[in-house]
C-alpha cells in the first residue's frame, strides 16, 4: 500500500492502458443522457470536425480514473481537478493509457495529505488526448 509519505515530488508513473469502444459511448450516454450527435450520430459526425464519433470527454476522464492503481494507495477521497483540457479527440477503438507525475505534496495534519498530479491521458500514439492537474486525499502511513 502506497501512504502520503511514500510520494515524491517529480515520480512518475503509467497506467495499464484500455481500447474505447462504441459500446462505452453508447453505454456512457444512456447513462448520463448525452446523445450529442458527436458522440452518437454516424451522419452527423462524418459531417463535423472530426469525420467521425469521437468519445465524449468526460467518458475519457471516467475512463482514465478506473485504470489509475486506486488500489495500491491509501486513497481516502478524490479531492479535484483543476485546469481540464481536451487536447485531441478519443475515437472509437483508441486505446488510452494514463502517465501521472506527482507534483505537489499538501499536508493536511493527522488524515493524509493532498497529491497534485500532472495526469496526461494518452492514445496509441502517444498523443495527448486529456490533460489536468488532479488532486487526491491519501492517507498517512499508520504509526507501528
Amino acid at each position: 500500500m502506497k501512504y502520503f509519505d511514500d510520494f515524491k515530488a517529480g515520480e512518475i508513473a503509467v497506467t495499464r492502458a484500455r481500447t474505447v469502444t462504441e459500446t462505452d459511448i453508447v453505454n456512457f450516454a444512456a447513462l448520463t443522457g448525452d446523445w450529442y450527435p458527436l458522440h452518437t450520430d454516424i451522419e452527423y459526425a462524418k459531417k463535423g470536425p472530426f469525420g467521425e464519433r469521437i468519445a465524449h470527454g468526460l467518458l475519457v476522464l471516467s475512463i482514465a480514473n478506473g485504470l489509475m492503481p486506486l488500489y495500491e494507495m491509501a486513497i481516502i477521497a478524490f479531492y479535484g481537478m483543476d485546469k481540464v483540457r481536451f487536447t485531441a479527440p478519443t475515437k472509437i477503438d483508441d486505446t488510452i493509457h494514463v502517465e501521472l507525475q506527482v507534483m505537489e505534496k499538501q499536508d493536511k495534519g493527522d488524515i493524509g495529505g493532498v497529491i497534485s498530479l500532472n495526469q496526461a491521458v494518452k492514445n496509441q500514439r502517444n498523443e495527448n488526448v486529456a490533460i489536468s492537474t488532479m488532486k487526491v486525499l491519501i492517507a498517512k502511513r499508520p504509526a507501528a
